[in-house]
């Protein structure tokens, strides 16, 4: 399937709107010689407006309370503007890159993997650099951080470094730094856009369920059936074309005219639909040539 933009149904320019004024506020550009610019592009290929904006009507922008249920319970965002009481304001540039690469607060906490920092330890220097230099350019929301509402035992957060011996493995820089040159692909998909964390099964305790890497996931976010992205002709995406793939991360439109819902068009209007060009073909050609995983979600 190819198809011309005249072709877009009125309902899709309405799905759009959110991204484009968003966009409105700093200019996007990887190839920018401003940090700012390819930080921007950084935090929008990262997904991070979406998930630390509440949905309520004027909540401020990246000041954190996005509700995410989960089996364990529902996690809150935090703020991550430069706010120095609720928000990063005191953070170091340091602090950020434990943060994404360790998955440990400036205070030495783990995180809970709800913050997929088993993703973004991927991330290069670089990029998480110029991170940094967008993150502190956003204006500050003196708003207080909601506490998560967990179920026992996964309240108790002295049991994460038993978690993180199970299930996370860093991956050191210069690795990170090396996937992103062999492939861009691979980097969007696993590192920055962190997809496996929606698109994958987890186990009891929270773990992805690797054997079925991006293959979907029964009980997303949400409790959203999550699709599998593999090409498997029958279960995943075998039968989309490279066409197809792109108009769908460009606009959120399958190839049967249907359009992306739930956290899925979050993640169209906020990131995909604002990756350049090439960056949406190198997902592509990633995704096309995965291993092809037999899983049936949904009732598929």
């Amino acid at each position: 399937m190819a198809l011309s933009r005249a072709m877009i149904p009125a309902a899709s320019l309405l799905f759009l709107a959110g991204g484009a004024a968003w966009a409105q506020e700093v200019e996007l550009d990887p190839a920018s010689d401003d940090p700012v610019a390819r930080g921007a592009y950084i935090f929008a290929a990262a997904g991070c407006a979406a998930c630390h904006t509440a949905e309520e009507e004027g909540a401020r922008p990246l000041a954190g309370g996005r509700a995410l249920s989960t089996p364990f319970g529902t996690f809150y965002s935090p703020n991550i503007t430069p706010d120095p009481e609720h928000g990063i304001g005191d953070w170091t540039e340091a602090d950020l890159v434990r943060a994404l690469r360790g998955g440990v607060s400036p205070s030495g906490d783990p995180y809970y993997p709800a913050f997929p920092y088993t993703s973004y330890t991927g991330m290069t220097a670089t990029d998480i650099a110029d991170l940094w230099a967008y993150l502190r350019s956003v204006p500050p929301a003196a708003v207080e951080n909601r506490p998560h509402d967990l179920s026992w035992p996964f309240s108790w957060r002295f049991l994460l470094p038993v978690w993180r011996s199970m299930n996370f493995e860093r991956i050191p820089p210069e690795a990170a730094a090396v996937r992103a040159e062999q492939s861009r692909g691979a980097y969007l998909v696993e590192a920055l856009g962190h997809c496996a964390q929606c698109h994958t099964p987890r186990g009891p305790l929270g773990g992805l369920d690797e054997d079925l890497h991006l293959a979907g996931a029964e009980d997303g976010p949400g409790g959203e059936v999550v699709p599998n992205i593999t090409p498997h002709e029958e279960t995943g995406i075998g039968g989309w074309s490279a066409d197809d793939l792109t108009f769908f991360l460009e606009i959120g439109m399958m190839p049967d005219g249907d359009f992306a819902g739930g956290e899925m068009a979050d993640v169209i209007s906020e990131t995909t639909s604002r990756l350049t060009t090439e960056d949406r073909a190198a997902m592509v050609e990633y995704l096309r040539n995965l291993p092809p995983i037999e899983h049936a979600v949904g009732g598929e």
